[in-house]
């Protein structure tokens, strides 16, 4: 066996149904008097609900998270968490709310009760993301890291059918990306896999029936599993090129992820073919080979859109795309190579299977 170092995340995890109950009194095992409570502008109605919830514990409600954390963004919100007092942050959304709450947490230490309503995942880790003239910067850092995460499924269910799959397939992006991680460990591995076969059998029951409990549950489990796989090792290829996506094109970050994770995978599937065997394996194939072309088929089986010309990607995106991300690569088990990245994402763009 290969020498290895595994170092676990030490956050509070209350996973159940209705367990949003829960909020208070883990904003009190915290010490916390004073919650700001962090939203989107379409979630500002769940916020207020929320600090209901808290009563004299909120401190308000801010709604102006945004995709990809702009910096000017996270510097107003870290103004409006001064001037109220906060000593805590309740960021409940997805990844953009909960970067939102990083972005205070990096400047202010103020600690951080994240309750998801995506399967994005960044709850469960110390990367944070800055988005400044079109580039966007990933750092990590202990103290952006959640103190303490609630999952209650309830939650997803208001979240769109499309909108839950294409998170889901973001948060199988992690997973897959963690089997092949530089610094990969047996723990993570065994995490990896049970979520992306979790995520796999649960993703179809909610695009087929929104409302059913049982799919919900399995889909969150499954992604707060690829949470601490994103967390615990780096990422490669497939993150590099969604954070360009994202930072330089502004792209809607789930989307991107799903479309792009197949092509990511296939590229990798030589240099990478123990690893991806057994995400061949979760996804009811049997070779590395077949990884591609599996999460090709289950974006179609799910309705995910599967171009990127669909969701804003410009025709001269590709090119400057992987030049983008072969001047600052990732560690990826296959170097980076400009004119492969570039057909990748043509393909991508013109939303054909993998190569």
């Amino acid at each position: 066996m290969n020498p290895f170092i595994y170092q676990s995340l030490p956050t509070r995890v209350v996973f159940g149904w209705g367990k949003l109950s829960a909020l208070a009194e883990e904003i009190e095992r915290l010490g916390a008097r004073r919650a700001l409570i962090l939203t989107t502008p379409e979630q500002q109605g769940l916020g207020e609900q929320v600090a209901e919830l808290l009563g004299d514990r909120a401190a308000g409600v801010y709604p102006k998270a945004v995709m990809h954390v702009p910096l000017e963004v996270a510097q107003a919100a870290r103004v409006e968490a001064a001037r109220l007092d906060a000593d805590c942050c309740v960021a409940i959304g997805g990844g953009s709310t909960i970067g939102l709450g990083k972005a205070i947490a990096m400047d202010s230490g103020l600690p951080i009760v994240a309750v998801p309503t995506t399967y994005a995942g960044s709850e469960m880790t110390p990367i944070y993301g800055l988005t400044e003239n079109r580039l966007k910067k990933t750092g990590r850092d202990p103290k952006v890291l959640p103190k303490t995460v609630i999952y209650d499924p309830q939650l997803t269910l208001t979240l769109p059918s499309q909108i839950s799959a294409c998170s889901g397939m973001n948060a199988m992006a992690h997973a897959v990306e963690a089997l092949y991680a530089q610094d990969a460990n047996p723990i993570i591995g065994f995490m990896a896999e049970e979520s992306i076969r979790s995520l796999a059998q649960a993703l179809p029951g909610v695009v087929k029936n929104p409302d059913d409990q049982e799919a919900r549950s399995q889909a969150l489990y499954g992604a707060w599993l690829a949470g601490i796989c994103l967390g615990s090792v780096g990422m490669a290829l497939h993150h590099k090129l969604c954070h360009t996506l994202g930072g330089t094109f502004n792209l809607p970050h789930a989307q991107a992820h799903a479309i792009v994770l197949p092509h990511a995978a296939h590229y990798n599937r030589e240099a990478a073919a123990g690893p991806l065997q057994r995400a061949a394996r979760a996804l009811g194939g049997s070779e590395a080979s077949e990884v591609g072309a599996l999460l090709y088929a289950l974006n179609q089986k799910l309705g995910i859109p599967l171009a990127l010309s669909d969701i804003g990607f410009p025709e001269n995106g590709p090119a400057e795309a992987a030049h983008i991300a072969c001047a600052s690569p990732y560690y990826n088990p296959r170097p980076f190579e400009q004119g492969p990245i570039e057909a990748l994402l043509n393909r991508a763009y013109k939303g054909l299977a993998p190569a």
